[in-house]
């Protein structure tokens, strides 16, 4: 007889998910399932559209990283033209992006994560979110939301607005840095390093009481894909892809973006919208990797920032015997280093004299019918595949965001995790949001909306053999 557990939706995740237990006749964990149950359809309906338009249309598949698309869609459209960008451009697009970083992890950590690590695992749900966290570290929470504020400023800046600003364009971007909102960055750039701190010493020193948590939130052997620099240093924005094994031994290095196909496949399973990308030389599904911070701190030889140099020889002793660090748990160490080397770039991009400069893009025509545009997202490797005619207008479009290049990563973690705390005795909420925050930990985006909190219901079955409901919880 197997009985089914089904978490119906995930909360406090952007977008919309279940998960689903089987337990064997034993009442122990047989399998785990996470299903994305919405479907966007992106790809298929930006066919016919011309190529100039796709960072204004895809920076709506997501209102939390928007600007990921802009680059990695303008990217696309920059390999279209074929044409060199000023170098003013290319810092105005590395500033947006650094600033998207750190609004982005800004929110994953204090406002979807903070309250389970500060609150506690199995506190009450309804008080375990960030207004929750206002009410007992109401400091801790406002730098949060600060930290926050500050990434989204530095987008409306350069893009007028701080969702969906459609800013950069094949070729540049549309609007320079004025020298008064430099200024204000350089301004606000020490609280933010400030709140940064605070919350790496907050995580650290929750690492006790976690101890289980970082030995069940997905500690296992995997692959890592992110891209690196030509000196291998960490990189955001551009750079060449690499991919190391569990034992840090690297497989592909210096990998033009634009040939990721070599390397990247891409599966389907009837029970989720999501795609499984794998690596296409281990097959399918034994080519599971992780992309994202864990995965970038991991195939990376270096940061290139002090700050978060010092920070990265700290994170590595948490790997065994030389090993990439393997705990899904460290994706939010791994995030809050990311906010260091983002902000330490920002820091290092307002002193740049020429980044005020008005000379911001380049106009060619279509040069090239292939355009592959690939930058590193909050939540991992976004590649952006466009084929055009030759007046631009867009015959196929294939996107591999970072959440679908994790997928069977979560699917294995949700397992793990429900080994460990499911037995079959009863469900409780603590048990729930455990396996839910295994979730978290990766950040996932799964659709375009733009809502970053609100309260969602939760419903819980145990199902038989029979289909007889056998527990039950709603909330």
């Amino acid at each position: 007889m197997t009985k089914v557990v089904t978490i119906d939706p995930v909360t406090r995740i952007e977008g919309h998910a279940k998960i689903t237990i089987y337990l064997d006749e034993q009442n122990q964990v047989a399998d785990a399932r996470f299903h994305v149950t919405e479907f966007r359809g992106f790809e298929k309906f930006c066919e016919g559209r011309s190529f100039w338009e796709m960072p204004g249309i895809t920076a709506r598949i997501c209102g939390i990283c928007p600007v990921s698309h802009l680059m990695a869609s303008s990217k696309a459209g920059d390999a279209i033209l074929n044409t060199r960008l000023p170098d003013t451009a290319v810092n105005l697009r590395r500033l947006m992006n650094f600033a998207q970083y750190a609004q982005s992890h800004a929110l994953s950590f204090f406002h979807l994560s903070a309250p389970d690590l500060l609150l506690g695992m199995e506190s009450d749900p309804g008080a375990r979110h960030v207004v929750g966290l206002l009410n007992q570290y109401p400091d801790i929470a406002r730098a949060g939301i600060r930290l926050r504020q500050f990434g989204q400023d530095i987008i409306r800046m350069l893009g007028g607005r701080s969702v969906h600003p459609a800013w950069t364009v094949p070729g540049g971007v549309r609007e320079p840095l004025s020298p008064e909102d430099r200024d204000d960055i350089r301004r606000r750039l020490p609280e933010a390093f400030d709140t940064t701190f605070l919350a790496l010493d907050l995580l650290k020193d929750s690492f006790d009481a976690f101890a289980k948590e970082v030995d069940t939130y997905g500690e296992f052997p995997s692959l890592y894909l992110g891209l690196v620099t030509a000196a291998g240093g960490l990189e955001h924005y551009d750079g060449f892809l690499r991919v190391v094994d569990s034992d840090g031994k690297v497989l592909v290095d210096k990998l033009e973006p634009e040939r990721y196909q070599e390397i990247i496949g891409e599966a389907v399973e009837s029970w989720s919208y999501l795609k499984f990308p794998y690596y296409k030389p281990y097959g399918y599904p034994g080519g599971m990797y992780r992309v994202g911070p864990l995965a970038r701190l991991n195939v990376c030889d270096f940061a290139g920032t002090p700050r978060a140099d010092r920070e990265l020889r700290q994170f590595r002793r948490l790997g065994q015997h030389g090993r990439p660090v393997s705990s899904s748990f460290h994706y939010h160490y791994a995030r809050l280093i990311e906010i260091v080397f983002a902000l330490e770039n920002i820091e290092a991009l307002v002193e740049d004299p020429g980044i005020t400069r008005t000379h911001i893009r380049s106009h060619a025509g279509v040069n090239q019918p292939i355009g592959i545009g690939v930058s590193e997202a909050p939540r991992g490797t976004l590649f952006h595949h466009y084929k055009v005619n030759q007046q631009g207008i867009l015959e196929k479009v294939n996107l591999i965001v970072a959440t679908g290049q994790n997928n069977l990563a979560m699917n294995r973690t949700v397992k793990q995790i429900a080994q460990a705390y499911v037995n079959g005795n009863g469900l409780t909420e603590g048990i729930l949001n455990r396996i839910e925050h295994g979730i978290r930990v990766y950040d996932p985006c799964l659709s375009c909306s733009t809502h970053a909190m609100g309260q969602m219901p939760l419903h819980v079955q145990v199902v038989d053999g029979n289909g007889r409901v056998v527990d039950e919880m709603k909330r």
